[in-house]
């Protein structure tokens, strides 16, 4: 991938005021512009897919859609966009679920304002961009793994109903969001408690927290 002259940028969170502030660090560089704002993951899949973008800056806890879940969206659909996972969290679990994503790099927001720039280059140069503890996680990991890496036993489709379940949305409003059935949802939904062993909603909401689907 030739890297362009300014690369253009696309940032997806869904605090108005992080937004800004990487906007103003970034446009203050001259070969880095931000052409296009989301608030949240449903958003920013919506809009790199319509727009010339290079980057994606990604929050990992959004609503909708989770960055983490855009970033498998956009994998998928748009391979050739490059993506910056942003988060409070330190989390080893959004660290790989990131990655796992198609994430280039792992940006801790608690300094953002020194390493975003780095690693917006890094990601255009088709490099790694780790905060210094990720990269022992991520060594420690491959390590105590070897080869016994467990599969995702939910589909894309099941994630995301799992996600607007632990968000409380009823049936129906999840029906409406993902334009199924309210029938499908329920096949869905009972699907996912039986691939996890899980009872009821509150179990469904807990699962949904570890994985970083959403906050507690």
């Amino acid at each position: 991938m030739t890297i362009p002259l300014v690369t253009r940028i696309l940032i997806a969170d869904d605090h108005p005021i992080v937004r800004s502030g990487l906007r103003r660090v970034l446009d203050a560089q001259p070969d880095l512009r931000v052409v296009a704002e989301a608030a949240d993951g449903a958003e920013a899949v919506e809009r790199a897919l319509a727009e010339d973008v290079d980057l994606a800056i990604l929050d990992v806890s959004m609503p909708r859609m989770t960055g983490i879940q855009a970033a498998a969206e956009l994998s998928r659909r748009k391979p050739e966009i490059r993506m910056l996972m942003l988060s409070m969290s330190d989390s080893e679990q959004y660290l790989f679920e990131a990655l796992k994503a198609g994430a280039s790099g792992y940006v801790l927001k608690s300094g953002a304002d020194e390493d975003i720039v780095d690693a917006c280059r890094a990601t255009m140069r088709g490099e790694s961009f780790l905060y210094p503890s990720a990269v022992n996680t991520l060594v420690r990991d491959y390590i105590d793994r070897g080869e016994n890496e467990q599969p995702e036993i939910l589909t894309p489709r099941e994630l995301e109903v799992l996600k607007l379940i632990a968000e409380a949305h009823t049936s129906k409003e999840i029906a409406e969001q993902l334009v199924i059935s309210v029938k499908t949802v329920e096949r869905h939904r009972q699907n996912i408690l039986d691939k996890l062993g899980l009872r009821d909603r509150v179990e469904l909401t807990r699962y949904a927290i570890r994985r970083g689907l959403i906050q507690a």
